[in-house]
C-alpha cells in the first residue's frame, strides 16, 4: 500500500529559480531570472490540466481512474510516446483497489527497475492525514496533482475556472486558449484565502505573460509595439498592487487587447489563425521539464513511477501549446534522467543508463535531414553540458572511480563517448559549428577520444603520486629542498603499483571502446615518469652511486611497462612493435654530455642573476681613482673568467665541441650588460626647443642706455637657471649625472679590453685539442685570423661608446653649461656678454673630464663635446630668442669669440677642429654681410628651394614677380640654407631687416 507525504514534507527546494540546473551543471536552456521554480511548476500544471481537460479525471469524464493496457508487441518508443490510444475508453481494463498496473514499458525499455510492490494509484485520493483508510484508486489527474505539489484548493479553483471558460467551447483547441489571461479573467480575489495570496497568484500570471509574450516570445516582438508597451506597463503596475480584473475594468480590457494582439500574430506582425503564447524558447522547455520531472516518485526520488507511460502520454497533449515535438521531447527526456542522476547524488546508475539509452534515440533524430536550426541549437547546448560533465570525470577517472564503482564509470564513459559522437558526426554533418575550449583533441573518433581520456587520467594520477608521496608539485618539478635521488626511487615503485592497478581495475572497462587500453596506459605512464627522470638528470651535476641507483629503478620500471604493453598487444599483427616505438626510451648515454651542458647553463644563469641585480643596484660610481669604472663590470668579468677556467678543467672529450656554446652564452650576458650601460637617455632631450621667429625691435636710445647700464652692473656674472652666477671664482659646472656618464664610458672600454683577453683564453684552450665533431660555420670563427668569439658584442660596445659619448657631451654643454652658452652668451648685448668668462669654466669642465675619463675614451669624448659646443654656439646665434639681437658691427666680436672656442679644443687636432668649425664660420660670416645682401641671398635661396621662379631683384634685394615663401626649419644649419639666412635676418637689429620681415612674412615684434 502506497504512502503519500504531505506537501510540507517534501525535501526538494521549492525556491530554486533554476529547476534545470545543478551546482555541477551549466543550464543549457538559458536562465529564466523572471520565474522561480514554483512559478514554472504551477504554470506547467495549469497548462497540463487544461490540455488534458477532455480526459477522464480532468473534468472531461468521470473521476474513475484512467486505465491503460499497452500492447506488449509494440516497440519501447511507441510505449513512450504513442502507447495510450483511447485511454479510459470503452473496453479498457479497469483495476480495483489494491491491484497493481502492468509493468511500465518505458521503464523496461530504459532499463529502469520497479522499486515498489504497489504503484502510486493504489494510494488514497483524500484524507492524507489518515493513511490507513482507502477509498479508491487515484486517477492520473490526482497523481499529477500530488507529483506537482498542487494543493486541493488550487486544483479545485483551476477546475472551476476551466468549467467557466469552456462553457460552450468544448471543441476549442487547447493551444488557442491563452491560459493566464483566462485565469485572470475568471478568478476573483474572493476565491483566495486573502488579498496577499491573490496578489501573489496574479503576479505569477502576469510574469508568465511577460516571459512568454515579451521576453521569450516564439516570434520576435518589437519593443516599440504598442501592445507590448501596454502589456509591460500593466505587468509593472501589477507588481505594486493587484490590477482590477473585473469585467468592465479598463486595465482588464487593455490587458486582453494587448495579450491577444501579441499572441495572435504572424512573423510579419499581422494577425493570424495560429496562437503563440507558450511556445517561445526557453520558456517552453522549462515548462515541459517541470512536467517531466513529475515522473519521479516524491517518496523515493531515484524511482520512476510505474504510471510513467500514462503520464507521458498525457503530457504529450501539451505539445501543441508548448511547441514541442518528438525530437525535442527526446532531448528533454535524456536531459531529465541525466540531471536527476546528478541531483540525487549519483547513487542510481539506472538513471544514467536511461540517459544514455535516450541518447540513442537522439542520435537517430540528429541523422535526419533538414533539421530545424532551433532544434540543432537546443541539442548542441544540451550535449555540450552533458559532455563537459562526463569528460570532467573520465579525464580523471582514477580520482573519481575505484574498483567498486567501475559500473558507474562504464555508464559515464558511455555518456561521454555518445555525446562526443553525436557532436562530432551528426551535428557536424548538419552544419553546426561546435567549439569546446577545454578540449585538446577536438571531436575525434571514440577510440582516439578514449585514448585521450586514458592519457589525461594517467597524468593526473601520476601527478597526485608526486604531490602526496614524493612531495612534488603539480607540474612534476622537483623542489629544491627535496632529496631527488630518494624521491625518484620511491616514485618508480609507486608508478609500478599505478600500472598494475590500471591494468586490473580500469582496462577491462575501457576495452569496450579502446582496443588496447592497457598498452595506451603503459605508454602514458612511461612518458610521465620519463619527464620526471629527465628533469632529475637535468639537475645532476656529477656521476654518483645514487645516480646509478635511480637509473636502475627507472630501467626496472621500463621493463615492466614494456612487458605489460606487449601482453596487451600480443594479438596485433606486429606484436605491439608500433606501440613500443611510441615510448621514448630512458637513454642514459647522453647523460654525461648533458651534465656538462647543464653545468654551463647553471653558471650562465648565475651570470644573468648577477646582471639583474646589477640593473637594480648599479649607481655608476667609480671603484677608485685608479679604477674609474663600475664595480658591476669588474664582478661580471671576474665571474666570466672563473667560468672559463673551470670549464677547461673538466676532463671530457665533449668539452671542446661546446666552446662556442659557452662563448655564445657569455656573449648574451655581455650583450645585455652593454645594452644596460647604453640605456642613458637620448641627447635631444637636453637641446632647448626652437623659439618662434620674430623681428628685432628698434629700441629707443633710453632703452639702449638702460640695457647698457644693466650689463655693466652685472659684469662678471653669468645668468644660470637659478639667477646670476659669479664668474670671479670659476669652478667646474659638471653635474653628478654627467660624471656618471663618464663612468659608463670607462666601463665600456674596460669591458672591451677584458673581452679580448677572454677571447684569447677560449682560442688558446680550444686549439689545444681538436673538436671531435664538426661545428657549424659560426662555431669555427676561432680559426679565422681576426675573428673573435665575441664579435657581435664587441661591435655593440663600440656603438654604445659612441652613443654614450654623444649623450654625455650634450648633457655637459646644453645642461651643465647652459648658463655659459644658451642662457648667458650675448644676452642683451654682445659687447657685455662675451664668451671669455664662459671659456674659463669650460676649460675647468674639460680638465675634470680628462681626470675621470680613461685615456682610451678621452679623445672621442672631447670631439663630441666640441661638436656639442659648436652646436650650442649656433643655437645662440640662430635661435637665441628675444633677448639677443646682433648688429653688423658685432661680427668681429662673435668671430673672435668663436676662434677662442676653437682654441679650447686644439688637442683634437687642427684638421678635425677645422672640419667641424667650417659650418659655424660660414654662418658667422653671414653676420658680417650687409642687410641688403642678406635679404637678396635669402630671397633667391628661398625661391629656388621651393621652386618659385623670379624675374629680377628690386633695389632692396626683394625678388620681383614672386612672393618669397617661408622656408621650413630643417635644423641642419648651413650658410646656403634659406632658413638659416632667415634666422640671421630675424636677429639683425636694423630697420631694413625689420621692414622686410614685416612686409614679407608679417612676423611679430619681440616682446
Amino acid at each position: 500500500m502506497g504512502r503519500h507525504p504531505s506537501l510540507s514534507s517534501i525535501s526538494r527546494s521549492d525556491t530554486d529559480p533554476y529547476p534545470d540546473c545543478h551546482a555541477e551543471l551549466d543550464c543549457p536552456f538559458g536562465r529564466l531570472d523572471i520565474l522561480g521554480r514554483s512559478d514554472l511548476r504551477e504554470t506547467a500544471y495549469e497548462l497540463f490540466f487544461m490540455s488534458c481537460r477532455s480526459s477522464p479525471g480532468f473534468g472531461g469524464g468521470s473521476r474513475s481512474p484512467l486505465n491503460y493496457l499497452p500492447s506488449s508487441s509494440s516497440p519501447w518508443a511507441a510505449a513512450a510516446f504513442d502507447g495510450v490510444s483511447g485511454c479510459g475508453g470503452e473496453g479498457s481494463p479497469k483495476w480495483g483497489p489494491g491491484m497493481s498496473v502492468p509493468n511500465s514499458r518505458i521503464k523496461k525499455a530504459l532499463g529502469l527497475k520497479a522499486r515498489r510492490s504497489s504503484p502510486m494509484r493504489t494510494g488514497m485520493t483524500r484524507g492524507l492525514n489518515s493513511p490507513g483508510k482507502l477509498k479508491r484508486p487515484m486517477t492520473s489527474a490526482e497523481i499529477m496533482r500530488l507529483q506537482m505539489r498542487v494543493t486541493e484548493h488550487s486544483d479545485h479553483r483551476l477546475r472551476k475556472t476551466l468549467m467557466r471558460t469552456l462553457v460552450g467551447q468544448t471543441g476549442k483547441r487547447a493551444e488557442t486558449i491563452i491560459l493566464p489571461l483566462e485565469l485572470l479573467r475568471q478568478l476573483k480575489p474572493s476565491e483566495f484565502n486573502d488579498a496577499r495570496e491573490y496578489h501573489q497568484w496574479q503576479r505569477r500570471q502576469l510574469k508568465i505573460l511577460e516571459a512568454t509574450l515579451l521576453l521569450y516570445p516564439s516570434l520576435p516582438v518589437d519593443r516599440q509595439n504598442p501592445a507590448a508597451i501596454r502589456l509591460l506597463e500593466i505587468v509593472r503596475t501589477g507588481e505594486i498592487k493587484p490590477i482590477d480584473t473585473s469585467k468592465n475594468s479598463e486595465a482588464m480590457r487593455n490587458l486582453c487587447n494587448s495579450v491577444i494582439a501579441l499572441a495572435w500574430r504572424s512573423s510579419g506582425g499581422a494577425s493570424t489563425e495560429v496562437c503563440h503564447w507558450a511556445d517561445g524558447y526557453p520558456v517552453n522547455v522549462h515548462l515541459y521539464l517541470a512536467l517531466l520531472h513529475s515522473i519521479f516518485d516524491l517518496r523515493e526520488e531515484t524511482v520512476v513511477l510505474d504510471e510513467v507511460d500514462e503520464l507521458v502520454e498525457l503530457m504529450k497533449k501539451t505539445w501543441p501549446s508548448l511547441g514541442i515535438n518528438r525530437m525535442i521531447h527526446n532531448v528533454c527526456f535524456a536531459w531529465l534522467f541525466f540531471k536527476h542522476y546528478i541531483e540525487t547524488g549519483q547513487n542510481e546508475p539506472d538513471l544514467m543508463c536511461a540517459a544514455v539509452t535516450m541518447l540513442t534515440e537522439v542520435a537517430n533524430d540528429a541523422k535526419k535531414p533538414d533539421l530545424e536550426a532551433s532544434y540543432l541549437r537546443l541539442l548542441a547546448a544540451v550535449l555540450a553540458v552533458m559532455q563537459r560533465w562526463a569528460e570532467r570525470r573520465v579525464l580523471d577517472y582514477h580520482e573519481c572511480f575505484d574498483k567498486e564503482t567501475t559500473a558507474s564509470m562504464e555508464h559515464i564513459l558511455s555518456l561521454a563517448v555518445s555525446t562526443t559522437k553525436i557532436i562530432g558526426e551528426d551535428l557536424s554533418n548538419s552544419g553546426m559549428v561546435f567549439v569546446n575550449h577545454d578540449d585538446e583533441v577536438g571531436m575525434t573518433p571514440s577510440g582516439n577520444r578514449v585514448d585521450y581520456y586514458i592519457k589525461s587520467s594517467i597524468r593526473s594520477a601520476f601527478t597526485k603520486i608526486l604531490e602526496n608521496g614524493a612531495a612534488l608539485d603539480e607540474s612534476m618539478t622537483i623542489k629544491a629542498d627535496d632529496e631527488p635521488r630518494n624521491i625518484l626511487v620511491q616514485l618508480a615503485s609507486d608508478t609500478e603499483e599505478l600500472a598494475v592497478f590500471e591494468k586490473e581495475a580500469f582496462s577491462p572497462v575501457l576495452r569496450k571502446w579502446h582496443p588496447l587500453p592497457t598498452a595506451a596506459a603503459m605508454v602514458a605512464i612511461h612518458s610521465c615518469f620519463g619527464i620526471v627522470l629527465k628533469q632529475y638528470l637535468a639537475k645532476v651535476t656529477s656521476l654518483t652511486t645514487e645516480l646509478v641507483r635511480v637509473l636502475q629503478s627507472a630501467g626496472k620500471l621500463e621493463k615492466l611497462l614494456v612487458q605489460m604493453l606487449m601482453e596487451d598487444s600480443s594479438d596485433c599483427e606486429d606484436g605491439g612493435k608500433e606501440i613500443v616505438r611510441q615510448m621514448v626510451a630512458y637513454e642514459v648515454d647522453s647523460v654525461v654530455a648533458n651534465l656538462l651542458r647543464n653545468w654551463m647553463e647553471e653558471r650562465l644563469s648565475i651570470g644573468k642573476e648577477f646582471l639583474n641585480r646589477a640593473k637594480e643596484t648599479e649607481t655608476w660610481m667609480p671603484r677608485s681613482k685608479k679604477e674609474p669604472y663600475a664595480q658591476s663590470a669588474v664582478d661580471l668579468m671576474k665571474l666570466a673568467k672563473v667560468t672559463v677556467d673551470e670549464f677547461f678543467e673538466i676532463p671530457l672529450g665533449v668539452r671542446d665541441a661546446m666552446v662556442q656554446d659557452l662563448a655564445d652564452g657569455l656573449q648574451s650576458i655581455f650583450q645585455e650588460y652593454t645594452d644596460f650601460i647604453a640605456a642613458c637617455g637620448i641627447k635631444q632631450r637636453y637641446v632647448p626647443s626652437l623659439p618662434p621667429l620674430t623681428r628685432c625691435n628698434q629700441d629707443s636710445k633710453f632703452i639702449k642706455l638702460w640695457k647698457k647700464t644693466a650689463c655693466r652692473a652685472g659684469a662678471g656674472l653669468l645668468h644660470g637657471e637659478d639667477g646670476p652666477i659669479n664668474t670671479s671664482h670659476q669652478r667646474p659646472s659638471t653635474s653628478r649625472g654627467t660624471q656618471r656618464l663618464y663612468i659608463r664610458l670607462n666601463t665600456l672600454h674596460f669591458l672591451i679590453a677584458n673581452l679580448h683577453a677572454l677571447d684569447k683564453s677560449l682560442a688558446f684552450f680550444s686549439r689545444s685539442s681538436p673538436s671531435p665533431s664538426p661545428r657549424p660555420a659560426s662555431s669555427n670563427r676561432r680559426f679565422g685570423a681576426t675573428s673573435s668569439h665575441f664579435d657581435p658584442v664587441l661591435s655593440s660596445a663600440q656603438y654604445a661608446i659612441q652613443y654614450v659619448s654623444e649623450v654625455a657631451a650634450y648633457r655637459l654643454i646644453f645642461l651643465d653649461s647652459r648658463h655659459l652658452f644658451y642662457d648667458g652668451l650675448y644676452v642683451h648685448s654682445v659687447a657685455e656678454a662675451r664668451m671669455r668668462p664662459g671659456l674659463r669654466i669650460l676649460k675647468h669642465n674639460l680638465t675634470l673630464l680628462a681626470s675621470i675619463i680613461t685615456e682610451r675614451a678621452h679623445l672621442l669624448v672631447l670631439k663630441e663635446v666640441m661638436k656639442a659646443s659648436f652646436e650650442a654656439f649656433l643655437m645662440v646665434l640662430l635661435a637665441g630668442g628675444s633677448e639677443r639681437a646682433f648688429a653688423r658691427d658685432d661680427y668681429e666680436a662673435v668671430l673672435e669669440d668663436f676662434r677662442g672656442l676653437k682654441r679650447v679644443f686644439s688637442t683634437c687636432g687642427e684638421e678635425e677642429v677645422g672640419r667641424e668649425a667650417e659650418v659655424v664660420e660660414g654662418i658667422v660670416t653671414l653676420m658680417g654681410l650687409p642687410t641688403e645682401r642678406l635679404i637678396e641671398d635669402f630671397s633667391i635661396a628661398a625661391c629656388e628651394a621651393s621652386g618659385v621662379s623670379i624675374t629680377g631683384v628690386s633695389g632692396d634685394g626683394v625678388p620681383v614677380g614672386a612672393k618669397v615663401p617661408m622656408p621650413p626649419t630643417t635644423g641642419r644649419w648651413n650658410r646656403a640654407d634659406p632658413n638659416t639666412v632667415l634666422r640671421v635676418l630675424c636677429h639683425r637689429d636694423d630697420e631694413m631687416a625689420n621692414q622686410f620681415l614685416k612686409r614679407t612674412f608679417d612676423l611679430a615684434k619681440r616682446r
